[in-house]
């Protein structure tokens, strides 16, 4: 007995949630799929799927059994690639976590560039501004901000942000430009998640809770709002830069900007990290360094 047999079948009807769309992914057909699924579960004594005539999802045992599967598969390829000469193309299936307005940002089109460099590389992306347990959900790369505090992941250092306190040119005229960080308590800010604001001063953070009539969970409606003249917004520099640049934004306090926080791609210690990770992980860092002037 071929004890693979049905594993690829499960992992492309488990990542599409589709008999069909798992079937054109391995040029078969969805009844030779199904029929090699059967037989895996049969062979587990274990139900892997929840199928209905519109809905398929993985039952516990599935959702435990597809992340052993992916990296079964995962060390197949890469013993399969230390031997054949792929010429440099990447090719698999790799999952990655980014928060929502960077991935949208800059994530997702730079992904979208090299699959469609390599076609047979196939990417699952997750923008969510929650933080996902990698190893948990069977993720490859993670995207994270700032301090790292996982110790069973490797993380290498991409590119750098920081965020800037600005306003626009109309809320400046009509309230002035703030002289010092003291000053910020006599102006509306457009408040955010953090309850504080770190600035820099004499080396030192120096926190500032703002007071405002705006408060929302989303960067680009805190941009709108300033953009309005509405009031002060601190914001990561890719929200800003072009609306500095074409005047509609003017930053403010320059001489206290925080310390720059690092971008890092993040993924679990494996002893042999996939081609394709270290090839996009070599890829973002580039680019994005680009992008940001880092």
């Amino acid at each position: 007995m071929n004890s693979w047999a049905g594993i690829d079948e499960f992992v492309a009807v488990a990542q599409t949630r589709n008999f069909s769309l798992g079937a054109k992914r391995l040029a078969c057909s969805a009844s030779q799929i199904s029929r090699e699924i059967s037989r895996l579960e049969d062979r587990l004594g274990q139900r892997l799927f929840y199928r209905t005539t519109r809905h398929v999802s993985l039952t516990e045992a599935g959702d435990r059994f597809l992340v052993a599967c992916r990296r079964l598969l995962e060390e197949r390829d890469e013993a399969i690639s230390l031997i054949a000469d792929q010429s440099e193309q990447l090719r698999g299936h790799l999952r990655l976590t980014c928060a929502v307005a960077y991935g949208e940002r800059f994530i997702v089109p730079l992904v979208s560039r090299v699959m469609s460099e390599n076609p047979g590389l196939s990417v699952e992306i997750f923008l969510t501004d929650e933080i996902l347990d990698l190893v948990d959900k069977g993720i490859d790369l993670a995207i994270r901000f700032g301090k790292l505090s996982d110790s069973r992941l490797v993380a290498t250092r991409i590119t750098a942000r920081t965020r800037l306190l600005c306003a626009s040119p109309d809320y400046i005229e009509r309230h002035g430009s703030p002289m010092s960080l003291e000053d910020l308590q006599r102006h509306a800010c457009l408040r955010g998640v953090p309850e504080t604001w770190t600035f820099n001063r004499d080396g030192r953070p120096y926190l500032h809770r703002p007071h405002g009539r705006f408060r929302c969970n989303s960067g680009y409606a805190a941009l709108q709002a300033a953009l309005s003249g509405l009031g002060l917004c601190r914001l990561p520099d890719f929200y800003v830069w072009p609306h500095l640049q074409r005047g509609e934004l003017v930053e403010l306090l320059p001489m206290h900007r925080p310390d720059d926080e690092g971008v890092w791609a993040v993924y679990p210690d494996r002893r042999h990290l996939p081609a394709k990770v270290k090839a996009l992980v070599a890829r973002l860092h580039v680019e994005l360094s680009a992008a940001s002037g880092a």
